[in-house]
C-alpha cells in the first residue's frame, strides 16, 4: 500500500509477501497449488475509453460479477483428459503447481462459456443441414468424411470450421492468458509452445468488440477459409511417415519433421484436442476416437519418454535417420526433396556453442545419403514474438533441396573441405546479404551453402582416418563465416576499424583512455582523430563512443571533412527511427558510403547479438529489413559519390 509499489512479486515461482516483504519460496507456493489453495484475485479492470483503454481499480459490482459466476456442477461436461505427469511434457510447467487435467486451465466463467457455444453446434448443425437443403443441396445423406458434397456434408463442413473457432477461442480463455501491455490486448495461451504458470492473468468478454472476442474469432477462421484453394483437392492420414513415405511411390517429397526436444507436439495439442473430441466426435469420428493424441511413435526426443536424455537422443536420431532414407529412395529423381527445419538458437554443450536439434538433423540427411543442393531461410517468427533477441528461441526456418548424393562422389580431407569452405562461402554469403537477408538470419542461412560443401563428399576425413561428423562441420563452417565477416573490416576506414574494436569489447560503455590509445595505434589512428572524426570522445581519463541519442541532428555527410563508415551507419540508424523518409534522404546524400555503412551494420549485429544487447541487435537488423525500401525510394540522380 502507500507509495510502497513493487515491481513484482512473483520472480521465477519465488514470491513475496505484499504485506511484509517476506520471501515465499518456490517450493512453497507449488505446494500450496497442489493442495489446492492457490486461487485468483481480481486486480483490475480494463475497458474502452474515448481514447483508448482504461484500467479501472475494480468496484463491488465487479467483485461480485466474479464471485456470482456460474459454479459447475459434479456432473456437467468438462473437457476430459489428463495433463502429461507432474515433471513430465517438453515445455510443460504447470502440473507443479496442482494442473492435473485440462479444465483446470480454465476458470469457470470460462468453461461456461466454452461448453455453451460447443453444445450449440449442433443445433447449428441441423439448422444449416436445412437451410442447405431448402437451397437445393443434394439431400444424399452422405458426411464429409465419404467424400459427399451435399447438404449433410456442407453442415459437416460448417460445423468443422465453427469447431475450430471454438479451439481458438479456448486458446484465448484460459486461465493462462496473459496481458499485452503494448498492444493493450490480451495474449493466447501459447505465445511460445510450451505451457507455463501466469502468475497474473487476463479474461476477455466474449461478447465484447475487444480482443479475443468471439466474433473476432469467427472473422479469423473465416480469413483463412477465404484463402483456402476453391479446386482440387487432398489426402491426408494419421501415419508413421516412414511407412507413408515406403508406400507412395516415386513422389515429390516436401515435408517440415519435428524438431528435436523443442517442442511436444502431441502433449500441446491435447489442450486444443479435447475440445474438438466433444465438438466433430460425430463429424469425424475416426480422427476423434481416442480420448487423447497418440503419443507412443513420436519422433521427438522427450526424456521423460526414455530412460535417460542419451537415449531419447538416439531415439530422435535413429528415427530421423530412418524416415531420411526413405525419403531418399522414393524421392523422384527429376525434383528435389524439401526440407524444412527451424533452427533453435544454440545451447552450450560441453563448452562448445551449437544446437544439437540441428547437428543430429543435418546427420540425418547426410547419413540417408542426400546432398544438400541449395538452400535458403524463411522467416516464419513474427517480429513481435515474446522472447527476446539472444533467447533460446526459433527465428527462422531453412528450406533444404536435397537430391541424393552420387555414387561416385569423392572423398576429402579436413583441410580440402575447409579450402572449398574459404573458397566457396564468401560468394554465398555475398548473395545472401545482397538478397537482403535479415541480420538474425545470416548465420543459420550460411550453413546451408556450408553444409552443401560437407554434403557433396561421400564423407570428410579426419587426419585420424575417422569421418568428420556433423557437428564439427558446423564448428568449421561458422569459423569461415567468422573470417568472412572479419575480413570486410579491412576495407573500412581506421577510425571505423577503431569504433568497431572498441564496441566489441565495451559497447557504449567507457573504457580507460589508455585502453583506447592502445587500440587506435593498432588502427593506425589516433584518439584525437577518432574524436575530430565524431566518432567518440575522451574525459577523465576514460573514452567512450557517442550513442545515437548524442548524434547532430542536423549532420551533412557533404560537408564531413573526416567522413566515416561507424558515422554513417549510426546517424543512418538515428533516422530511421525517427522515420524511414529521413533514413531516405540521408542514404541519397552518402552514396557509396552508404553500402559501406550496411557491411558495417552486418558486423555490428553479430557483436550485439553475441552479447545479447537486445536492442543494438534489433537496431541493425531493423535497418538491413528496410534497406531494399531505402534504396528504391532513394530519387534518382540526387545520391552523391561522398567517397570511392
Amino acid at each position: 500500500g502507500g507509495d510502497d509499489v513493487r515491481a513484482y512479486t512473483v520472480r521465477r515461482g519465488n514470491g513475496i509477501c505484499v504485506a511484509t516483504g517476506a520471501a515465499i519460496p518456490v517450493e512453497y507456493v507449488r505446494a500450496e497449488g497442489r493442495a489446492g489453495r492457490m486461487g485468483a484475485h481480481l486486480l483490475a479492470v480494463v475497458g474502452k475509453g474515448v481514447r483508448g483503454r482504461v484500467y479501472c481499480e475494480p468496484s463491488s459490482a465487479d467483485f461480485n460479477a466474479c464471485r456470482e459466476a456460474v459454479e459447475f456442477s459434479a456432473d456437467a461436461w468438462k473437457p476430459a483428459g489428463y495433463l502429461p505427469p507432474r515433471g513430465k511434457g517438453l515445455g510443460f510447467s504447470v502440473q507443479n503447481y496442482g494442473y492435473e487435467e485440462w479444465w483446470q486451465l480454465f476458470t469457470e466463467r470460462q468453461l461456461a462459456a466454452l461448453t455453451t457455444f460447443s453444445d450449440l453446434l449442433g443445433e447449428v448443425h441441423d439448422r444449416v443441414f436445412g437451410d442447405a437443403r431448402t437451397a437445393g443441396l443434394a439431400d444424399d445423406e452422405v458426411r464429409l468424411r465419404e467424400g459427399g458434397t451435399g447438404a449433410l456434408a456442407y453442415a459437416d463442413a460448417v460445423v468443422t470450421y465453427l469447431a475450430l473457432v471454438v479451439d481458438k477461442c479456448a486458446d484465448y480463455w484460459s486461465s493462462v492468458c496473459t496481458w499485452n501491455n503494448p498492444g493493450e490486448k490480451i495474449r493466447g495461451t501459447f505465445p511460445r509452445q510450451a505451457l507455463a504458470i501466469s502468475w497474473d492473468y487476463a479474461e476477455t468478454n466474449p461478447f465484447s468488440s475487444s480482443s479475443g472476442n468471439w466474433m473476432a474469432m469467427v472473422n479469423w477462421v473465416g480469413k483463412a477459409v477465404d484463402r483456402l484453394p476453391s479446386q482440387g483437392g487432398a489426402e491426408v492420414r494419421q501415419q508413421d511417415a516412414r511407412v507413408r513415405v515406403r508406400n507412395a511411390g516415386r513422389v515429390m517429397i516436401s515435408t517440415d519433421p519435428p524438431y528435436y526436444d523443442n517442442i511436444g507436439y502431441a502433449d500441446i495439442s491435447d489442450f486444443f484436442y479435447v475440445w474438438l473430441r466433444r465438438n466433430l466426435g460425430d463429424v469425424w469420428p475416426e480422427e476423434c476416437a481416442t480420448l487423447l493424441t497418440p503419443k507412443a511413435s513420436e519422433l521427438i526426443a522427450d526424456p521423460s519418454r526414455h530412460e535417460s536424455r542419451q537415449d531419447a537422443k538416439e531415439y530422435f536420431q535413429s528415427g530421423m535417420a530412418e524416415f531420411m532414407s526413405e525419403v531418399a529412395s522414393a524421392q523422384h529423381p527429376d525434383v528435389p526433396a524439401t526440407i524444412y527445419y527451424a533452427y533453435k538458437a544454440t545451447e552450450d554443450e560441453g563448452g562448445s556453442v551449437r544446437s544439437t536439434g540441428w547437428d543430429t538433423f543435418l546427420q540425418a540427411v547426410i547419413k540417408a545419403g542426400l546432398q544438400v543442393t541449395a538452400t535458403w531461410p524463411l522467416r516464419t517468427e513474427r517480429s513481435n514474438r515474446p522472447r527476446s533477441l539472444g533467447a533460446n528461441a526459433l527465428f527462422s526456418s531453412i528450406v533444404l533441396a536435397c537430391r541424393p548424393r552420387p555414387s561416385s562422389a569423392s572423398l576429402a580431407t579436413r583441410s580440402e573441405f575447409i579450402a572449398a569452405l574459404r573458397e566457396e562461402l564468401p560468394e554465398e554469403i555475398e548473395v545472401l546479404q545482397s538478397g537482403n537477408i535479415a541480420l538474425v538470419d545470416l548465420p543459420q542461412s550460411t550453413i546451408g551453402p556450408g553444409i552443401g560443401v560437407f554434403s557433396r563428399y561421400a564423407k570428410v576425413v579426419g587426419a585420424d582416418g575417422s569421418s568428420m561428423p556433423v557437428s564439427d562441420a558446423l564448428a568449421i563452417i561458422n569459423e569461415v563465416l567468422d573470417e568472412v565477416l572479419n575480413g570486410v573490416e579491412s576495407e573500412f576506414d581506421s577510425d571505423t576499424r577503431f569504433a568497431l574494436a572498441w564496441y566489441e569489447q565495451n559497447g557504449f560503455e567507457p573504457g580507460p583512455f589508455g585502453h583506447a590509445d592502445s587500440i587506435a595505434r593498432a588502427k593506425n589512428t589516433s584518439v584525437e582523430g577518432v574524436e575530430k572524426a565524431g566518432v567518440g570522445k575522451s574525459s577523465g581519463g576514460k573514452f567512450c563512443l557517442y550513442r545515437r541519442s548524442d548524434l547532430v541532428a542536423d549532420w551533412d555527410p557533404a560537408n564531413d571533412t573526416r567522413l566515416t563508415a561507424w558515422e554513417a551507419l549510426q546517424h543512418l540508424v538515428a533516422r530511421l527511427e525517427q522515420s524511414e523518409s529521413e533514413a531516405v534522404n540521408l542514404l541519397a546524400r552518402l552514396g557509396g558510403v552508404g553500402d559501406r555503412a550496411r557491411q558495417l551494420a552486418f558486423r555490428l549485429y553479430k557483436i550485439a547479438n553475441d552479447n545479447k544487447w537486445a536492442d543494438e541487435a534489433l537496431a541493425y537488423d531493423s535497418l538491413i529489413a528496410v534497406w531494399p525500401i531505402l534504396r528504391s525510394t532513394t530519387p534518382r540522380g540526387t545520391q552523391q559519390k561522398l567517397l570511392e
